[in-house]
């Protein structure tokens, strides 16, 4: 059975005196507690990546980046090259999250090329999927998921792939199991059928108001092979509780 991974993403919350203490208490909880049996990963906002990388060192929490550029170097003003990030210490980034698509215009296109960027720097893509609350109530949510998977991965692997169903991403929404399984499933069809054998292993997390009470069900469910965790990320009994649920469903 596949190691089930729980990634915090902090998004744009935490200032240093707040990141610093979150991180602490993080490492403090799993030494007290002898740790979990999944992987954790936590993504802060990009002014703490260096100093929650120190934080982290030697606990067995990795460190990720929320966005990363398509390009190595150039005037690029205000943006951080995937090698930038795998210079301050970070294994995994988040690419194409809903918020990135929708806030910034990111298409699929250039999704896939900040994927490609992340593996060529030796970085673990978070790459994210997801359909909107219109495109759900028209039943197109098979439809957008293919077309998002097909343009937006690479053509290697190397990432994990998160659902994330924008409609319930902080709104307290949730799928329910069935739906969460329907996804996920049609998911791994289409891993296996781009890329064949080489699927096995391929992570595919959930996201979207993912919290301890409704943890346990959701890792539970066939194809969930972990979690993308938002607001419950920024709380060390709520993200460690998820990882504890994460830790029982992948047992």
């Amino acid at each position: 059975m596949t190691r089930q991974l729980i990634a915090g993403n902090w998004k744009m919350n935490g200032l240093r005196k707040d990141g610093t203490a979150l991180a602490r208490g993080l490492v403090e909880k799993l030494a007290t507690d002898g740790g979990l049996d999944c992987d954790l990963l936590v993504c802060p906002p990009a002014h703490l990546l260096l100093a929650i990388g120190d934080i982290l060192e030697g606990s067995g929490i990795a460190l990720g980046a929320q966005d990363c550029h398509t390009e190595e170097a150039g005037a690029h003003t205000g943006d951080l090259s995937a090698a930038m990030l795998a210079d301050a210490g970070c294994s995994h980034v988040i690419v194409g999250h809903s918020e990135r698509r929708q806030n910034h215009g990111e298409t699929d296109d250039l999704v896939k090329a900040k994927t490609t960027a992340a593996l060529k720097a030796g970085l673990t893509p978070v790459v994210c999927v997801g359909e909107t609350q219109a495109e759900r109530d028209e039943g197109k949510t098979l439809e957008v998921i293919e077309r998002q998977v097909r343009r937006s991965l690479p053509n290697k692997p190397g990432f994990v792939l998160a659902y994330e169903p924008v409609w319930a991403i902080g709104t307290g929404l949730t799928p329910t199991p069935a739906d969460v399984a329907e996804v996920h499933t049609y998911l791994r069809e289409l891993l296996i059928e781009l890329f064949g054998p080489l699927e096995e292993g391929m992570r595919i997390l959930y996201g979207g108001s993912v919290k301890p009470d409704n943890a346990g069900e959701l890792l539970a469910v066939r194809n969930v092979n972990g979690a993308l965790v938002g607001g419950a990320s920024l709380k060390v009994e709520d993200f460690l509780g998820i990882a504890l649920a994460g830790a029982k469903a992948g047992s």
